[in-house]
């Protein structure tokens, strides 16, 4: 547990110190997520930290919380919206105050939780150990939606083992998800590792494989690239029907861009 906090921490910093070189017109600029601006990415993440440390925290609290949210978001009110009712008082500096404080105590109410703890989310509950790794994953995300819009590239580091093992266990949730069947058996992942080895799941015997860069995996399985525009390799069968889909997070069937519309040149 102390592990991945300590790398879900490390996430934050990372992208709360990208957000501090935003210039105040930067804030307010329009990333390739739906529109949404660099600020809207802050927003959006400061939410779901802020009921996230409800659900670490006060369970009861959170189940309050989240019903209301959900009935929100079933009247049609988007959740890009909701964040901004919140926050929209807040230029981009302040929101960045807010949202620094209330991520380090979502890491420190996590740390000393039993790794199999439950804890309820949006949906099923979640180990506290899948919980905070989830954590991970959507900051990735969102995060990359501000490298983007920045045209910068983005370090590797190993904490992308986090965000590959969600997209691998998400292949046949992919499926289902959108009432597809699945096919089976799940492909053989290889991918390489930023410090030079390579992290594998899944049978090495398997006909289906998907092999390449951990970084270029976990663009597609986060919906940050299409397949086509990264160095992937893969078989042609379920291997090329889930990276044309995949989708590693939760919520209804979401497209990832079209090829081409988030290949991002880079600015040195």
């Amino acid at each position: 547990m102390r592990e991945t906090t300590d790398d879900l921490r490390a996430e934050y910093k990372g992208l709360a110190d990208l957000a501090r070189t935003l210039s105040p017109a930067q804030w307010n600029e329009t990333t390739a997520f739906y529109g949404w601006t660099a600020w809207d990415e802050i927003a959006h993440t400061c939410f779901f930290d802020e009921t996230a440390l409800l659900s670490a925290t006060d369970t009861d609290a959170f189940a309050r919380d989240a019903a209301g949210l959900m009935a929100r978001i079933a009247a049609g009110k988007e959740i890009s919206a909701i964040a901004r009712e919140k926050y929209g008082h807040l230029d981009g500096a302040a929101l960045l105050a807010r949202w620094e404080p209330i991520a380090m105590r979502l890491v420190d109410a996590l740390q000393p939780l039993d790794p199999k703890a439950r804890l309820p989310w949006y949906g099923p509950s979640m180990s506290a150990l899948s919980f905070a790794s989830a954590r991970v994953m959507e900051v990735w995300a969102h995060g990359q939606d501000v490298w983007d819009l920045m045209r910068r590239e983005r370090p590797a580091t190993a904490r992308l083992k986090h965000i590959a093992h969600i997209g691998v266990n998400t292949f046949g949730w992919t499926f289902v998800n959108r009432k597809l069947p699945v096919p089976g058996p799940a492909p053989r992942v290889e991918l390489e590792a930023p410090d030079g080895g390579t992290w594998t799941w899944g049978d090495v015997s398997a006909e289906e494989f998907v092999r390449g860069s951990a970084t270029d995996f976990c663009l597609v399985v986060t919906q940050r690239r299409h397949v086509a525009d990264t160095a992937l390799r893969y078989s042609d069968g379920a291997a090329r029907q889930w990276l044309s889909m995949a989708q590693c997070f939760a919520g209804p069937p979401a497209d990832g861009p079209a090829p081409g519309v988030r290949k991002v040149v880079y600015v040195p």
